[in-house]
């Protein structure tokens, strides 16, 4: 079983995340700050992580470059879930380096498909 690290400081951004994901059977961590999604992907190294843009301490790009450069997370593919989605914020987070992006409001069928090839790809 996959298990999904959703950082997201939205209450209900948060349980839609993780309870679509767990339905469709992935086990779930969550944070509601960058500096706890850093602490808990070193902690347990997820197959995927989730990562909001705008947080209340660290932005999603500070935490994504932190994980990214811990050699024990440095593989793991984050995906940038978002409401930032004017073109300047798209180019912003795929300069950062992410795996890719999902906006908000999520669309259903494509947030599953996002995060099962992202996870998928990451098993190869």
């Amino acid at each position: 079983m996959s298990t999904i690290l959703i950082v997201e400081d939205n209450e209900k951004n948060m349980k839609l995340a993780r309870d679509v994901l767990q339905a469709k059977g992935y086990q779930t961590l969550e944070a509601v700050n960058g500096e706890d999604g850093v602490r808990l992907a070193l902690e347990h190294i997820p197959d995927m992580v989730l990562m909001d843009i705008q947080l209340p301490d660290i932005n999603g790009i500070e935490a994504f470059t932190r994980i990214r450069a811990n050699a024990a997370t440095a593989a793991v593919p984050v995906v940038a879930f978002t409401a930032s989605v004017t073109p300047m914020d798209r180019s912003r987070i795929t300069d950062a380096g992410f795996d890719g992006f999902i906006g908000k409001p999520i669309n259903l069928k494509e947030f599953l498909e996002t995060v099962r090839k992202t996870v998928e790809g990451a098993a190869r």
